[in-house]
């Protein structure tokens, strides 16, 4: 059995004038086929002549310049409109006189320039064949003429409409491209701001740190460990979220989860933060972008507490529920962290624009006690 589920795409791999050329074709063999002489297009109501030799020239013009109806349109359109008059002027009235229906549709759709000169001159030479006409002894009169040449700015005019449809929908998908790129650009800067400012700030306060260890060799290596250590996790992410951009990877990018948070606050711990970490429940084997969401608002409320607070002890609570997780992050008071945290302010916008796309809560400012809190709640997406 034939497969025929191919053709389509086959066709269209097709140059466009092979695959518009069956259309002049069909209509060039219809003209000939004897039932069909002389009930063509009537254009002055003449009394119908015989096919002759000049007959094959006519059709040839009418229908093969379909064939370059897309690529050519006005060429197209010319051509057509040659044969169209020298066919009602010999009034062969052939099948083939519809061609020009077509090219002025295809006029209207795919001309790009001098639409206006195009229409001026169509109009005029339609004019000047009306008048050849009513001098043969044409009984159509004005308003059978007017009423043809409406009917032939039907046909452009459908032509210049599905123009515009196609403009539109051009102009719809490049909008759309360039808001998924805008979104695509800010997401990748807010991974770069949460991966980047985390282990820097951890390295800036374990160098700083280390100053003072000169007299402490033991302690001294352990902070230089810790400052290495946090490197190379900045390495391994970095060349993670790099994934994102190329394409060609083949392997999934990673992403963070609630899973290495342990992992996270440790290395916070080593960077001279006293940190309390608490988990409730377990992780929802499905949790869409929760996870990831969960572990940002940890890492961003910990680095500014290394920024702003350093050696002030900070509390980190996660609770896991059938529907959605909560994260709170606590500072202790702090006088330079009574207050919002300085900077650009990136990372806690950024937190709250990816929870509350998760359709979750966010919030961060300074508590009623002293000090600074982050909180967020984030729909985990598993159905009640």
């Amino acid at each position: 059995m034939i497969d025929l589920r191919g053709v389509p795409d086959s066709w269209r791999r097709w140059d466009v004038t092979v695959r518009d050329f069956p259309l002049g074709l069909l209509l060039a063999l219809a003209s000939v086929l004897p039932p069909l002489q002389n009930h063509g297009t009537q254009l002055g109501d003449l009394p119908g002549r015989p096919f002759d030799a000049l007959t094959v020239a006519v059709l040839a013009l009418e229908c093969l310049p379909l064939a370059v109806r897309r690529r050519w349109p006005a060429l197209c359109l010319a051509l057509v409109s040659v044969g169209f008059v020298i066919d009602q002027l010999r009034a062969y009235h052939t099948v083939a006189g519809s061609a020009l229906a077509i090219a002025l549709l295809s006029a209207g759709a795919h001309l790009e320039r001098r639409r206006r000169t195009t229409m001026v001159l169509a109009s005029a030479a339609y004019v000047a064949l009306a008048v050849a006409l009513d001098r043969q002894g044409s009984p159509e009169g004005v308003t059978g003429f007017g009423t043809f040449y409406l009917l032939l700015v039907l046909a452009w005019g459908i032509g210049a409409w599905l123009r515009q449809s196609r403009a539109a929908e051009a102009e719809r998908r490049r909008y759309i491209a360039l808001t998924a790129r805008a979104a695509e650009r800010t997401r990748i800067a807010s991974e770069l701001h949460d991966i980047v400012t985390h282990h820097v700030t951890a390295m800036v306060v374990q160098a700083e740190a280390a100053r003072y260890l000169v007299a402490a060799p033991e302690r001294l290596d352990t902070t230089l460990t810790a400052i290495t250590d946090t490197g190379r996790r900045a390495i391994t992410d970095l060349r993670h979220l790099l994934d994102l951009l190329n394409p060609d990877h083949s392997t999934d990018p990673r992403t963070p989860s609630v899973s290495e948070l342990r992992a996270l606050v440790e290395q916070t711990r080593q960077a001279g933060q006293p940190v309390d970490f608490t988990e409730d429940g377990s992780p929802a084997d499905t949790t869409g972008g929760a996870e990831v969401a969960a572990y940002r608002v940890v890492q961003e409320a910990l680095t500014n507490a290394l920024k702003y607070a350093h050696g002030v002890r900070t509390t980190v609570h996660v609770q896991h529920g059938e529907r959605e997780t909560t994260v709170e992050v606590t500072t202790e008071d702090s006088g330079s962290y009574a207050g919002a945290p300085g900077g650009s302010g990136r990372g806690l916008a950024g937190l709250r624009e990816r929870v509350v796309v998760l359709g979750g809560e966010f919030s961060a400012g300074p508590r009623a006690g002293g000090g600074f809190v982050v909180s967020a709640r984030i729909p985990t997406g598993n159905p009640s």
